[in-house]
């Protein structure tokens, strides 16, 4: 009775629902002090002289000690009122685009970055029209046998360019800037496919915000549209008009080349800034610090009159950037960097002469009405004096900013993320000016080319990213963030 008294004190209430505790054992206690009398029932231990003895004080003793383990589906708060209002609240709350979302927008915003730099090294060593077809489906397959690559070439040789420039290339000369427009082209087909599928499972398993959507929808069919655009700017340097015109050099329009970049930046660019906001919003919602900062309140800062006048600052030197790197497009359209190769002169003066910039040659209308943006827009001369202009007030913009930010009174105010943005963007928009001067001096090597073209659209990143710290979180964010505070101040 002894053993049995002390074991059923001990021993776990599975009828509960109740484990014992990993401190103590259920094995049988044995005591050796004194025994507990036959006639001590355990219902009426309380009654028992045994009440005051060695024994009765250990057993309780090691009962109020041990804290048995309660499975969470039988915790007390788990039938509460409240436990059931918090996942009420939570199947209410918005969807919240998992991190999966941002890591894939991100590595689509980084292959659009690759399809950029491929397509200026096409246009630098003039293989664009080398293809003179456009097949979205088949023409991912390049030639595979001497046939096929005899039907190509002599395709080839019925365009102006070969007609005029590259009338003496060979087949092997051929291949190489045909796979080079080759591989933009599949690059660009590539790109489609791994955004538009992601894209239909992430909506199918609806893990999209509320706005995403409309927003990626928008991202692919200008995707699609990509795909046109620029076999429409390779028609252009294709058509056989360009014979008929005394001195024309076979090259595609300088307009389109400029809308197929432009419209490709303003692909990556959403991709990056979207991409860059999921992942940002779901460490927020999840209790991370907002833009770097574990103590600044996003509403504090972002309603500051300084604050905001630096984040309109911050927008207007985005649109610059993207500025210039459009007039970029034209200068490598018109073939504009092999002109005035010095600087900061052109031809000994900080501009050209007036008849220069504004021909009266570039004029097609009787009147000359059209002289102003004609010159602007297909005046090589004209398109680099611009391209320097736009480029050296970009750069004087951003060391201003930068010097801005480290006023004590505005960095005091800026979130992390912020201040090392600007930083970033001022390194970044020196190594541009470096390998601005360098593609210009040394009359437009295609590495250097290449990596002036790349280094406009770094530097577009750090101004995306600096826009998007400065960005309050998003509403599904703020509300999880919201949910789970609540949930762990009550203790759910």
């Amino acid at each position: 009775m002894q053993l049995s008294l002390v074991n059923a004190l001990l021993r776990p209430r599975a009828h509960l629902g109740l484990r014992a505790s990993r401190t103590f054992s259920t094995a049988p206690v044995n005591f050796s002090r004194r025994a507990v009398p036959k006639s001590c029932l355990a219902s009426e231990v309380t009654s028992s002289p045994l009440c005051n003895s060695w024994l009765y004080r250990r057993c309780y003793s090691v009962i109020a000690q041990r804290k048995p383990t309660i499975p969470h589906s039988l915790k007390p708060q788990f039938f509460s009122a409240n436990a059931f209002h918090g996942a009420a609240q939570t199947s209410q709350l918005p969807v919240l685009a998992p991190p999966a979302v941002g890591r894939w927008l991100l590595f689509s915003s980084a292959m659009v970055f690759a399809v950029i730099v491929v397509g200026g090294v096409t246009r630098l060593t003039e293989s664009g029209l080398s293809i003179t077809e456009w097949k979205p489906i088949t023409g991912i397959i390049p030639p595979l046998n001497a046939e096929d690559w005899s039907v190509e070439f002599e395709k080839y040789k019925a365009t102006p360019e070969f007609k005029l420039l590259n009338h003496s290339i060979t087949l092997d000369e051929f291949k190489n800037i045909f796979y080079m427009e080759w591989g933009h082209r599949v690059l660009g087909r590539l790109i489609g496919i791994t955004f538009v599928v992601p894209l239909a499972y992430f909506g199918l398993r609806k893990k999209l915000t509320t706005s995403m959507p409309i927003q990626l929808t928008g991202m692919a069919l200008l995707i699609g549209f990509q795909g046109f655009l620029g076999w429409y700017m390779v028609k252009s340097g294709l058509e056989d008009s360009i014979m008929d015109t005394p001195g024309a050099v076979p090259r595609v329009s300088q307009y389109r080349l400029a809308a197929h970049l432009g419209t490709a930046v303003v692909l990556y660019a959403g991709m990056l800034g979207t991409g860059l906001a999921a992942i940002k919003d779901w460490r927020y919602a999840r209790g991370g610090s907002w833009s770097g900062s574990s103590t600044m309140n996003w509403q504090n800062v972002l309603s500051n009159p300084v604050v905001k006048r630096f984040s309109r600052l911050s927008k207007g030197l985005s649109a610059l950037v993207f500025l210039t790197a459009l007039s970029g497009a034209f200068v490598a359209g018109l073939d504009a960097g092999l002109l005035y190769n010095e600087f900061p002169l052109m031809g000994g003066r900080l501009a050209p002469p007036m008849d220069e910039l504004f021909s009266f040659a570039y004029a097609k209308n009787a009147d000359g009405s059209d002289i102003w943006w004609r010159n602007i827009f297909e005046n090589p001369i004209t398109v680099q004096f611009d391209h320097r202009v736009l480029a050296m007030t970009t750069y004087l913009s951003t060391c201003l900013l930068f010097a801005y930010s480290r006023r004590p009174a505005i960095r005091a105010l800026l979130p992390p993320l912020a201040s090392k943005s600007v930083t970033a963007a001022f390194a970044m928009a020196n190594v541009q000016v470096l390998l601005g001067l360098a593609t210009l001096l040394y009359l437009v090597p295609v590495p250097i080319a290449a990596a002036h073209q790349a280094g406009s659209i770094a530097l577009l990143s750090t101004m995306v990213h600096l826009l998007v710290s400065l960005r309050r979180p998003g509403l599904a964010a703020q509300a999880w963030r919201k949910a789970g505070m609540q949930t762990k101040g009550s203790g759910l």
